[in-house]
């Protein structure tokens, strides 16, 4: 005899957490499923769960309302009302540390292909609506470029400016929606000046692909 789906209603999934209700009948279930991530479980009425586990073997728990529980990410099971009036609770995962490494292997191709001069790498990493802020210019904020176009071809027009350049001792971070890079710069200008110089980036992120880029460097005299 099949049993009743449970009811998912997301209420957040904002990159970060995602929130969801599950609303079961007696005798509804989840269907077999696995954690991918660090979760938490807020009841929001009392009941029982029938938990069937991967072994064949089964589990019972027992919420009560209002009083939560955390697990680890790769939890299996089928979750089931064992009780015989509806149930619900929250499930509240953590997202964040997914989106936040995807981030951070945005930052490491992002600095690969600097150092590949390749300038369709480097727009791979750049979102739809991206906007480049250099270290120089005559704003206070530096040498705006909004656009994809202008973006790219402000990254193109420093390749040509350094015919010869590295970006070393990179080193990434991200916390939340913002990620910082430092690195050293070694380059040659196309008049053969030497520069070597410390610098950064912090980024603004849409979803794991870099939406600004700010740059910062020291200023050697």
């Amino acid at each position: 005899m099949s049993r009743p789906a449970a009811e998912p209603v997301v209420h957040i999934d904002d990159g970060r957490f995602r929130v969801t209700e599950w609303r079961f009948a007696p005798g509804a279930e989840t269907g077999w499923h696995i954690h991918g991530h660090d979760y938490v479980i807020v009841p929001l009425t009392d009941g029982r769960l029938e938990l069937g586990l991967p072994d064949g073997g089964s589990a019972e728990a027992t919420l009560s309302r209002g009083v939560p529980y955390s697990r680890r990410t790769g939890v299996a099971h089928n979750v089931v009302n064992g009780g015989d009036e509806p149930l619900a609770f929250l499930e509240v995962e953590a997202v964040d540390s997914d989106l936040s490494a995807r981030r951070l292997e945005t930052l490491d191709r992002f600095l690969a292909a600097w150092n590949g001069r390749d300038v369709d790498a480097l727009m791979a990493c750049m979102a739809d609506s991206c906007a480049f802020r250099a270290s120089g210019g005559p704003g206070a904020d530096g040498t705006r470029h909004e656009g994809r176009g202008a973006v790219r071809a402000a990254y193109a027009a420093l390749f040509e400016a350094f015919p010869e350049a590295a970006w070393t001792r990179g080193r990434h971070s991200v916390s939340g929606d913002t990620g910082l890079s430092s690195w050293r710069f070694v380059g040659v200008t196309a008049a053969g000046e030497r520069v070597e110089v410390d610098g950064c980036d912090i980024f603004d992120f849409d979803g794991d692909r870099i939406a600004l880029k700010d740059s910062y460097r020291k200023n050697r005299g």
